[in-house]
């Protein structure tokens, strides 16, 4: 089993899953302040969005996990605040942050499609790589196996939990958030067709077609009057995203890659 515990400094423990949330962050803000030009948005602006949005986020993302596993904090109040050990409910940091995103463009006067649609790549490679804090935590994983052969074996001895091999989810997810991004670079660069919207999209039905089937391959789920709450909003997610195409299309919204950059 692998310390969860990356660096000691002196009292100061600094946690590999905390690190991970920081790595996807900061690539995740440069990709999005690389892009941003070619959409007439000032870097700095990215900048500023994350400075709110982030700490914001991971206050809606704890805040939902913790309305959710209330039965538990209810009786454990000190350990609402331990973010340390886990407990990150992606789905909850993902709306805070459309709500920050949305108020943001407005008070900046920035399109707000144009926005959602250079930080959806981002934010796609930033989950990519946080899942891996899951990995060190031993936490997202699904049933127990007989054997994970086809693993490296550091992955293989980490999901060995409670006496089994544990299907790693988080390994699912990661890879396929990974090829979403992959895609959208291909499509943002290659496709003429694209509209502005369309990107943004494609991530809220690739991510949720992805989460939802993973999803139920899970053993930690939060539930709510026994359904998978996840599962249900990734349903949202893929409605969603289908009728931003459907509504952009009919509106004939500008493309995303314009004549002036080809």
């Amino acid at each position: 089993m692998l310390d969860p515990i990356a660096i000691h400094l002196g009292p100061l423990a600094i946690r590999w899953y905390a690190l991970c949330i920081v790595t996807g962050l900061i690539l995740a803000v440069y990709l999005t302040m690389k892009e941003a030009p070619r959409k007439k948005i000032i870097p700095d602006d990215i900048l500023d969005f994350i400075l709110i949005a982030f700490p914001l986020a991971i206050l809606g993302a704890r805040l939902y996990y913790v309305i959710f596993r209330f039965d538990y904090y209810s009786q454990n109040l000190g350990e609402i605040f331990a973010i340390w050990n886990g407990g990150l409910a992606f789905y909850g940091g993902l709306i805070t942050g459309a709500i920050v995103l949305y108020i943001f463009a407005d008070r900046k006067l920035i399109n707000t499609w144009d926005f959602l649609d250079i930080a959806a790549p981002s934010v796609m490679i930033a989950q990519s790589l946080g899942r891996w804090g899951n990995f060190f935590n031993q936490e997202a994983y699904g049933a127990a196996v007989d054997n994970l052969d086809y693993l490296p074996g550091f992955i293989r001895d980490q999901m060995y939990i409670e006496g089994s091999y544990r299907q790693p989810t988080f390994l699912y997810e990661s890879l396929w958030n990974l090829l979403g991004f992959a895609l959208i670079l291909i499509f943002r660069r290659k496709s003429k067709s694209l509209r502005r919207g369309h990107i943004t999209a494609f991530y809220l039905i690739w991510y949720g077609f992805g989460r939802m089937v993973i999803e139920g391959m899970r053993t930690d789920s939060l539930m709510f009057f026994g359904l998978r709450v996840s599962q249900w909003l990734s349903v949202v997610l893929i409605g969603l995203g289908i009728f931003i195409i459907l509504y952009q299309n009919r509106k004939k919204a500008p493309y995303y890659i314009t004549e002036e950059e080809n």
